[in-house]
């Protein structure tokens, strides 16, 4: 058995709400896009908001009403990869700049995760701000750097890093957008939210 899953977050603010007409086709093809990842090898699980068919309801920040956020896990970053530029879900990808805002700073992250783990909100947030203040590394990384899954050993001392709640997470998603990199701790301490057993751009849902 896998000891070791990825998971990946992505956020992006839209152009409009998402009962506008900007965002009128972008919605249309959400249950397509959502029912090929599901169906798509290698994919594990998906959040979804409290309608249990997609995260378009999810706002990780209560003062942005227009920042979505998608979280997801998979087998392996190919599994991941195949399914963002292999599938149909590259036609919707290509048109993502009709209906999200581009954003300067890293608005997606890796990272490697115990086998039957279902990261957080605030966990997910957590890692986009992780990558935005240090930069890839092996707690918070892109397709572009990716890392490989941890043994054992590594997975039970990185197996979850959350901060002590959503807002503390949020806060520092913020903070990392206009702070300067630094090097990654190796460690980091505080009172997690949830218990482990022991980051170009994924599905716009």
């Amino acid at each position: 058995m896998t000891e070791s899953h990825l998971a990946q977050v992505n956020i992006g603010r839209i152009v409009a709400p998402m009962d506008s007409p900007e965002l009128a086709d972008f919605v249309a093809q959400q249950p397509e896009i959502n029912a090929l990842a599901d169906r798509s090898p290698g994919f594990v699980w998906r959040m979804v908001d409290g309608g249990g068919v997609d995260a378009t309801g999810i706002r990780p920040d209560g003062n942005d009403d227009l920042l979505l956020f998608n979280c997801s896990v998979w087998e392996s970053v190919e599994a991941l990869r195949n399914f963002t530029y292999h599938s149909g879900h590259l036609r919707v990808l290509s048109r993502r700049r009709e209906w999200f805002r581009r954003m300067a700073e890293a608005h997606q992250a890796m990272w490697w995760i115990p086998a039957g783990h279902r990261p957080t909100v605030a966990e997910a947030m957590e890692r986009v701000a992780m990558l935005r203040e240090h930069g890839p590394g092996p707690q918070a990384f892109t397709f572009r750097d990716p890392y490989p899954a941890p043994n054992g050993a590594a997975q039970q001392r990185d197996g979850c890093h959350v901060s002590t709640d959503a807002e503390e997470a949020v806060a520092a998603f913020r903070a990392a957008g206009t702070s300067s990199r630094a090097p990654l701790p190796t460690t980091r301490s505080g009172n997690p939210s949830t218990t482990c057993g022991a980051a170009p751009t994924p599905h716009l849902n």
